[in-house]
């Protein structure tokens, strides 16, 4: 029996529908890992994207963050910024 694909409501979404997502990075260049709370963030729009990291780059900071690389799928359109307020 094949059953209808779940709505969107019902399921996570895909990275296509979601292709922005940040690279977070430590003084060096390299990922970091964060909590869950601020890991694997994925957004619809790049203006979505920016919000998100305008918002939290003060605990991104906190967490070891030392900068940041935006991704739309594969390609990266910016980065590193730095997160240091100075």
């Amino acid at each position: 029996m094949n059953l209808p694909e779940q709505p969107p409501t019902f399921r996570p979404p895909s990275a296509a529908e979601r292709p922005w997502w940040w690279r977070l990075e430590d003084d060096g260049g390299a990922e970091v890992e964060v909590t869950e709370e601020y890991a694997g963030q994925r957004f619809v729009s790049q203006a979505d994207a920016e919000s998100w990291v305008g918002e939290t780059w003060a605990e991104l900071a906190e967490e070891g963050v030392a900068g940041v690389t935006l991704f739309e799928g594969d390609r990266a359109v910016y980065g590193p910024m730095s997160l240091s307020a100075g």
